[in-house]
């Protein structure tokens, strides 16, 4: 399996736990403290693989930076949570950073 698709998979297991974690109400609910567990195992498994191939850095800029973006439209779609003009300039920051990581540095290259 290609390292990128560790990486997909860990930011996406990385977001569910994330969003299940206030769900789970200081871990009191059973079945979302279950996501936030497995969530968790399942992202931090699925880094430690792409780390043989991708470099630390490049990789957890990727997995924060997308999980940052992802639990934050999350939380404005599940929990109402509101956005500002400076959150959105933020997260846009966020996009443009990781896009310029992986467009233009040669640090991004698998090894």
């Amino acid at each position: 399996m290609n390292p990128y698709s560790y990486l997909i998979v860990a930011i996406i297991s990385e977001v569910i736990a994330t969003t299940a974690l206030k769900a789970s109400a200081s871990f009191t609910r059973p079945l979302p403290s279950l996501l936030v567990v497995m969530g968790y195992s399942s992202s931090f498994y699925c880094l430690s693989i792409c780390l043989k191939f991708i470099n630390i850095g490049v990789a957890y800029a990727i997995w924060s930076g997308i999980g940052i973006v992802l639990v934050t439209i999350l939380g404005w779609l599940v929990y109402r949570q509101q956005i500002d003009a400076a959150g959105l300039a933020g997260l846009g920051l966020i996009i443009a950073g990781v896009l310029v990581l992986n467009l233009f540095s040669k640090s991004t290259t698998i090894h």
